[in-house]
């Protein structure tokens, strides 16, 4: 009952409204943070609807109910939610092997997409399910990240140049087309993008403040309908419904969400990951908690809307929310009225819009995801550790080379994040031990003013857990030190660095135990934990290898076996 009263407390209005602030000073707080963020996610939100393959007013749709909705039922009070540039690309390289791009089928399926995902995300926070996220390393999001924003970015190129966009199973080669194709570009639609391209750089690096994104588009869309863009055969946004999204169940097909459940799962996962990079930076610098599996239902339950609303999947967006936060909201007041600002473009701006070149959008999605290419990153996981470099590495190579299916890259990378994962535990570090003139044991590989063992004494360390997949590496260690050396009588243990032992450990250790006892060899051990003591005793290993042959320290261990073996008290 307690579970269950948690569970329909994700869904409570009456907390959701409790989130939101209307005291006077946090309220206008909202209201600027509100304006401010609306001004860029209008024009974002027309430029990753095209991404995402849908018309562009699908993007304002995406950015008006499912924004109030993530606002309401998130726990993260700075956090935009609506179309963002990575769940757009997904969307679109998971619906294009169903339904060619353009169809009244690839929409269905982008709605049926959003309902999917959305779904996914409620079960995994009612399930308590974030530590999914756990699935996803660094290295392999950072593999991920660089491949996906340079898939972008080229992406976008047909629009940037004004010639068609070539569509196949192989993303590289279609790029290559594209490129060359740029002898026949369309000059105009090619002036008016790279002229966005340098407005956008140009505020960003010299007046951040100013709402860049908006004034560019403003600027270009009455450029485009001064000079008569649209009937010199360029490409614009075109006429936009106005009004709100007509609310309606999507429609589903058994067969199609089989098909599709892959894709939404991945959905799933990556956008709540940038979702959840977003809360966890608004909450360092907000002091505030958040909840990962009250955010899932909240991003969840937003997806669903954007179904109901027939548009593309949402999530929370890493630029919009920073843009929230540097602007003081306090609230999901702010995203709520930016959310309205959208609804007053929707009913009497977009007339306004027709004229808005399609290669300026593209110019936005390239500046939006140029941001993220940070190659160094690649540097810093080799040098963390070399497996997670390869993650990397792989998942980057992976994700080019499966595009536009670049959720199967993300799979490689999971896939081979878990394998070394898989392999490190299977070689765990073993370090030969020596004594040190403190008295000490240290790993004898590393230290250089180390005294030798007794002839017959040798000592190991063996760092990580006990199980099943790594057992016959620990036996083939000892046994080793058996060959190596014919005048052993006792082998010591440490242990301390063992934090876990399993059925398959006790098993071999008590082998062990009895093989080196019939050989003559005395099997001690220093140090256990005591959760690893624990299992000891509680399958009788303890009395099968010897409780005095079982040390507490490792100076109680050499202090009984150097007077054993004659050699008096450990110094």
């Amino acid at each position: 009952m307690t579970y269950l009263m948690q569970m329909l407390a994700y869904f409570n209005p009456v907390a959701a409204l409790r989130r939101l602030s209307f005291s006077g000073d946090t309220a206008r707080d909202d209201l600027i943070a509100g304006i401010t963020v609306s001004l860029i996610a209008i024009p974002q939100s027309l430029a990753y609807a095209q991404l995402a393959g849908v018309p562009a007013y699908y993007g304002l749709y995406a950015a008006l109910i499912p924004t109030i909705v993530g606002a309401l039922f998130g726990s993260s009070r700075q956090l935009s939610t609506g179309p963002v540039a990575m769940t757009s690309l997904l969307t679109a390289a998971s619906v294009a092997p169903f339904a060619a791009q353009g169809t009244d089928m690839f929409y269905t399926y982008v709605v049926l997409l959003a309902l999917i995902s959305g779904v996914l995300q409620i079960l995994f926070g009612l399930l308590r399910m974030g530590m999914l996220l756990n699935f996803l390393s660094h290295p392999v999001l950072i593999g991920f990240i660089n491949a996906a924003a340079l898939i972008i970015g080229l992406s976008q190129l047909p629009a940037l140049l004004g010639v068609p966009a070539r569509q196949s199973d192989q993303f590289l080669v279609d790029v290559w087309g594209v490129l060359g194709d740029a002898p026949t570009m369309h000059e105009i639609s090619f002036v008016l993008g790279a002229v966005a391209l340098v407005a956008l750089y140009a505020f960003k690096r010299f007046a951040p403040k100013w709402p860049g994104v908006l004034v560019t588009v403003a600027a270009l869309t009455g450029v485009s309908y001064l000079i008569g863009y649209a009937d010199m055969d360029g490409s614009v946004v075109g006429a936009i419904p106005q009004g709100l999204p007509t609310l309606s169940v999507p429609q589903v097909e058994w067969q199609a969400v089989q098909a599709l459940l892959p894709a939404g799962f991945i959905i799933a996962l990556i956008s709540f990951m940038e979702a959840m990079s977003s809360s966890k930076v608004i909450a360092i610098k907000t002091r505030a908690q958040w909840d990962q599996n009250q955010e899932l239902v909240g991003q969840g339950l937003a997806k669903i809307a954007a179904a109901f609303c027939h548009t593309l999947p949402v999530s929370g967006s890493f630029s919009r929310s920073a843009l929230n936060l540097a602007s003081n909201a306090r609230s999901g007041l702010a995203s709520i009225i930016s959310a309205g600002f959208v609804l007053l473009t929707l009913l009497f701006l977009t007339p306004l819009l027709f004229h808005l070149p399609k290669p300026v959008l593209a110019a936005i999605i390239m500046m939006a995801v140029f941001g993220l290419l940070n190659f160094r990153n690649f540097v810093k996981a080799w040098r963390a550790n070399r497996d997670d470099g390869i993650a990397a590495v792989v998942t980057f190579v992976a994700t080019l080379v499966f595009a536009p299916n670049i959720q199967n890259g993300i799979l490689t990378g999971i896939l081979v994040s878990l394998a070394m994962l898989l392999y490190r535990m299977m070689k765990p570090r073993i370090a030969i031990l020596g004594k040190h003139h403190d008295a000490s044991l240290r790993d004898a590989g590393r230290h250089q003013d180390i005294e030798p063992m007794h002839p017959q004494l040798s000592a190991l360390r063996f760092d990580g857990a006990l199980r099943f997949v790594n057992v016959a590496c620990f036996e083939d260690a000892l046994l080793k030190l058996e060959r190596e050396n014919p005048e052993l009588k006792h082998v010591l243990v440490k242990s301390s660095g063992i934090n876990y032992i399993d059925a398959s450990g006790v098993e071999m250790l008590g082998n062990l135990a009895d093989r080196f006892r019939e050989s003559g060899i005395t099997l001690n051990f220093s140090g256990f934990k005591s959760q690893v003591q624990d299992v000891l005793d509680r399958t009788g290993l303890a009395e099968k290898i010897g409780r005095d042959h079982i040390f507490p320290s490792d100076g109680e261990a050499l202090t009984y076996l150097n007077q054993t073996l004659g050699m008096g008290p450990a110094k």
